[in-house]
């Protein structure tokens, strides 16, 4: 089961209590206003928050819509080749399971510096979370293959590892998905032969009962619930439709057909009180599925996972404009042979996609107005082809062209091969277990009597998203490292820690030394030595008087100095 975390804070404004930890921290941020003359005034402002975290780890479940696909049937063999502890063969050798690439179970974060200097500890370890090796997979797709050999149709894994897995996924069979050709590409409709039939608000019941029916019969605590199946078209978002929760409500009543499967999917969610996390680029989340959340107070997140070029364009582009040098152009390209690129060629279900990953650069580029006038952006294309030899192993093909000073240019190109799948599922895992926690942790402003959990869109998961969902009036961010900096931040203020600030300031001060003799004292001294030795005519003579000099010890020079 779930091991608690290995740190402890000893500090007057942290306390353990009856299973929570509880910390007072103060919030420091910079009110910006301009007066009347342009000049930009700028106050320092605290906030004291009070958190208050559970420590106990609850029993989770995931439930998958589109658990057999490939990213569902990865996730599920990585946790099981993990909980096992199973190795296998490969050309380069012997291989063991592990969760690389997941930000929860193997990337380290700075706690602080001890005798040895930093110190490092796995991000798993700041706050108890949930252990992926205990986490119980169930959910939907619209094709009926077990597990196992939706595992061997998605051709991720090495054909040893999946010999090994096979016994243990064969039994997993997915639930009756809801299937509707509207919204996904027509070329998905030879997979649909396990859907579910009948009005939207009786799929929404049925939804809600395989909820209760997977949480009663594993003994959980919790549900979280994922879509990672296929990209839906954009939904039209209609006054008197979706716009608010009534409305959503009602239009499923009436069987509205602008409403679609992974917006049903989230409404069944959320009544049921469980997290719902997009992992696709569709606009799951009209306005009345985030009123409905805030009024049942559950958490949503998404939108669409950030895996590969997405993930490295934050990188870059933050980079770029950071050192002040000016993106023009940015061009990607992609193919992949997986059911998601078969999916993304029909147009509609690209356009989703396009939307997604076009967006990503939008923050960075509006922050410095010295590279870019006001509505100035870099030219951005985004473009994917189906090829289907190339199957989950994706390539991303990505052209920077920079403006540098007085009119120079500088392009970057790069060539990614994203095993697309792989890439996935470690970041479902981390959105599970990073918002399971976020429902453990509670907080309120000086002032406030009572404790609140975070607000219903769950914006802290921004990292793992390509297009992040935030709660209204709230920048969006997509600058990777900023984004990494809230997660762990947020979890070091649940411990009553100061935010990593990278400042150093303990190793900036001057340094007191043993008193030396003054530097004039010491050139005198060179000087004398140079007079002592024959006029140097070349530069071999010349060093011969240097090392002379750099060979007297320091206490000679030093009684020398002062006598």
């Amino acid at each position: 089961m779930s091991k608690m975390a290995s740190v402890r804070v000893s500090s007057p404004a942290v306390k353990y209590v009856d299973g929570y930890v509880i910390s007072d921290y103060r919030y420091q941020s910079t009110k910006v206003t301009e007066s009347g003359n342009g000049q930009l005034m700028v106050e320092p402002v605290e906030t004291q928050y009070t958190f208050k975290t559970q420590l106990a780890v609850p029993k989770v479940g995931c439930m998958l819509v589109g658990w057999g696909g490939n990213n569902g049937s990865t996730v599920t063999a990585a946790v099981i080749a993990n909980r096992l502890a199973l190795t296998w063969t490969t050309k380069e050798g012997t291989q063991t399971a592990n969760y690389y690439g997941s930000l929860t179970q193997a990337s380290t974060v700075l706690l602080g510096s001890g005798s040895g200097g930093d110190v490092y500890v796995p991000l798993s370890n700041l706050l108890p979370m949930v252990e992926p090796n205990d986490i119980l997979f169930d959910g939907w797709d619209i094709s009926s293959v077990n597990l196992a050999d939706a595992m061997e149709r998605a051709q991720v894994l090495d054909w040893s590892l999946q010999q090994q897995l096979r016994p243990h996924m064969e039994s997993m069979k997915p639930r009756p998905s809801i299937y509707d050709p509207a919204f996904i590409a027509a070329n998905q409709s030879a997979r649909a032969d396990n859907v579910l039939t009948g009005s939207k608000q009786k799929l929404v019941l049925q939804i809600r009962k395989d909820i209760r029916d997977f949480k009663e019969k594993s003994n959980l605590d919790k549900v979280i619930i994922l879509w990672t199946a296929n990209t839906e078209r954009y939904s039209n978002v209609e006054e008197g439709l979706n716009d608010t929760a009534k409305n959503l409500l009602q239009s499923i009543i009436m069987d509205k057909s602008e409403v679609a499967p992974s917006t049903l999917f989230a409404v069944a969610s959320v009544l049921e009180g469980c997290c719902f996390i997009n992992g696709s680029p569709q606009n799951t989340f009209v306005p009345g599925v985030i009123e409905l959340a805030n009024i049942n107070k559950v958490h949503i997140a998404g939108d669409d996972f950030k895996s590969g070029q997405t993930k490295v364009k934050s990188v870059i582009v933050d980079f770029l404009v950071s050192a002040g040098i000016k993106p023009t152009s940015i061009v990607s390209y992609n193919h992949l042979g997986n059911n998601d690129g078969l999916n993304l060629s029909a147009p509609q279900q690209f356009r989703s996609k396009e939307i997604s990953k076009s967006g990503v650069i939008d923050d960075m580029v509006a922050a410095n107005a010295v590279l870019y006038r006001s509505g100035e952006k870099p030219d951005h294309s985004v473009v994917i082809k189906y090829v289907p030899y190339v199957g989950d192993s994706k390539r991303a093909m990505d052209e920077y062209s920079s403006e540098l000073m007085l009119g120079g240019r500088n392009t970057i190109v790069m060539h990614n091969t994203c095993e697309d799948s792989l890439l996935a599922a470690p970041i479902i895992l981390d959105l599970v277990i990073l918002a399971e926690l976020c429902q453990r942790i509670q907080f309120k402003v000086d002032g406030e009597k009572a404790f609140h959990g975070f607000n219903s869109v769950l914006s802290v998961l921004s990292y793992l998203c390509k297009a992040p969902l935030v709660p209204a009036s709230t920048p969006v961010v997509n600058a990777l490292f900023r984004q990494r900096a809230c997660i762990e931040n947020i979890f070091r203020a649940c411990l009553g820690l100061a935010p990593v600030n990278h400042m150093l300031l303990e190793h900036k001060h001057v340094r007191e030394y043993v008193a030396a003799p003054p530097v004039d004292r010491l050139l005198s001294e060179h000087q004398e030595v140079l007079k002592s030795e024959e006029a140097p005519d070349d530069v071999a003579s010349a060093s011969h008087c240097l090392e002379s000099f750099a060979s007297r010890s320091p206490q000679t020079v030093l009684s020398s100095s002062s006598s």
